[in-house]
């Protein structure tokens, strides 16, 4: 048997000792995933924001916290992982793109989970392709609503111009409607999960805040703390706590429905903080801000686009009431990971390899004492790959940045702020996880849209 079959076999048997361990963990649960779009590390009160976030700090301490949870550098990457379980390089994309991410005849996550029974949802954010014949409803989603293409102007809605500027939509039709985006996305959020009868449901919630351009009402403005100063810092601030508020809607529709007891429900980012200008030219014109993002990843080093720790280490929170103790979950987690994470807690098996390579975390997560999962993981961007293995951490220049730049090491476990390069005083290990990074990059490529 080879070394992938056999440890994704003793997952399977510990999850099944674990189904038999805990009553009633055999009911499938609902699954709500809530993405924010840009946020950093430290954007949030309990990891020492300036802004409060009084819903997501009490979820917090009722959660696994996900101390090394990556998601990719950008979007469009991040969310092909979090569908797909394979890393986003296999598909070809490498940073935020609008035309057709994925094949039509790709497993993705909701549609998997439709086929053990459950119900699909999307209020938010899709980017895996911003025209309407592009959209989730065509890969597993039974409702949609939102924007198809990246983040969009808060009242307008409109996306960067060009042939794809409008993508709200509602189930793949453009609409145009009044409102902040913030609070359309936890409208419809609030009304589906009201909706719900027995099925289980799966509910997908990419949020746009706190994606530029930041553009709040008076009524958040207002509450941002007054020692914030700064046009856009102000903005930056109401918009983080305003996404707050909306998660503490959504927590209270479920409570309010008595779903809460039987709901699994993830907090997390696409990538790190980031510190662009906010007034982007791209963007139809909004009256906007102007003024860098003050995106905080601190301490860790980078932002948004980087691979640095700050670009792809994101604030991750799980809870499950009365089935996952609160706590601190250390090991190193993958966005990738999610779908054969909860494909294995929901009782799907693919009919074929998936080529996964995410694995699934769940005994891990869930189980006591579980053994850490040893497995190299990966990172493309159209200017530098890396791998981490271990502890080990590995930086290189690649695509458009082949010739420039530099090899880094770091050793995460002694240095998580990147502070050090080791690269010169230890060829042997960037030989070593060079030949890593070169076999699992084989792959890259492997799945992309061929029409």
């Amino acid at each position: 048997m080879k070394p992938k079959t056999l440890f994704r076999a003793r997952q399977a048997a510990l999850w099944a000792i674990f189904c038999l361990a805990i009553p009633g963990v055999r009911a499938k649960p609902n699954i709500v995933f809530i993405i924010a779009d840009d946020l950093g590390w430290a954007d949030l009160a309990f990891h020492g924001g300036n802004a409060p976030t009084p819903h997501l700090d009490k979820l917090a301490r009722e959660s696994i916290e996900f101390t090394q949870h990556y998601a990719a550098a950008t979007c469009t990457p991040t969310r092909v992982g979090f569908l797909t379980g394979r890393f986003w390089s296999r598909f070809g994309i490498l940073a935020p793109y609008n035309n057709r991410a994925l094949p039509w005849d790709t497993v993705t996550l909701p549609s998997a989970l439709k086929r053990v029974g459950y119900a699909t949802a999307l209020f938010g954010k899709w980017h895996l392709g911003a025209k309407p014949e592009w959209g989730p409803n065509h890969y597993g989603f039974d409702y949609t609503y939102g924007s198809l293409g990246g983040g969009v102007g808060p009242y307008n809605h409109f996306y960067k111009q060009g042939d794809t500027v409008e993508t709200w939509h509602h189930n793949g039709d453009l609409i145009t409607e009044e409102g902040h985006v913030t609070d359309l996305i936890a409208n419809e959020a609030v009304k589906w999960i009201a909706s719900r009868r027995e099925a289980p449901f799966f509910l997908y919630v990419p949020f746009t805040a706190v994606h530029l351009p930041v553009k709040e009402p008076p009524s958040w403005l207002d509450k941002v703390p007054a020692a914030i100063e700064g046009g856009v810092a102000r903005h930056y601030a109401a918009s983080v706590m305003h996404l707050d508020d909306a998660i503490g809607r959504i927590i209270a529709a479920l409570e309010k429905s008595g779903k809460r007891e039987n709901t699994l429900l993830v907090f997390t980012s696409d990538n790190g903080g980031s510190t662009a200008e906010n007034n982007d030219v791209k963007y139809p014109v909004g009256d906007y801000p102007s003024g860098r993002l003050p995106g905080n990843n601190l301490p860790l080093r980078g932002e948004k686009t980087d691979l640095y720790e700050g670009g792809i280490r994101v604030p991750t929170i799980m809870s499950w009431p009365g089935k996952l103790k609160p706590g601190a979950f250390t090991q190193p987690m993958h966005i990738a990971d999610w779908m054969p994470t909860f494909c294995a807690l929901t009782g799907y098996k693919p009919e074929k390899d998936l080529m996964w390579d995410g694995v699934n975390m769940w005994p891990a997560i869930s189980g006591p004492g579980a053994q850490p999962v040893a497995r190299t993981l990966y990172w493309t961007t159209p200017s530098h790959s890396a791998v981490r293995d271990g502890d080990w951490k590995l930086i290189v220049p690649s695509g458009r940045n082949a010739k420039a730049g530099k090899v880094e090491l770091f050793d995460l476990a002694k240095d998580p702020n990147e502070t050090t390069d080791l690269a010169a005083s230890m060829p042997e290990k960037v030989g070593a996880l060079k030949q890593k990074l070169a076999a699992v990059a084989k792959a890259d490529r492997d799945a992309v849209v061929k029409d």
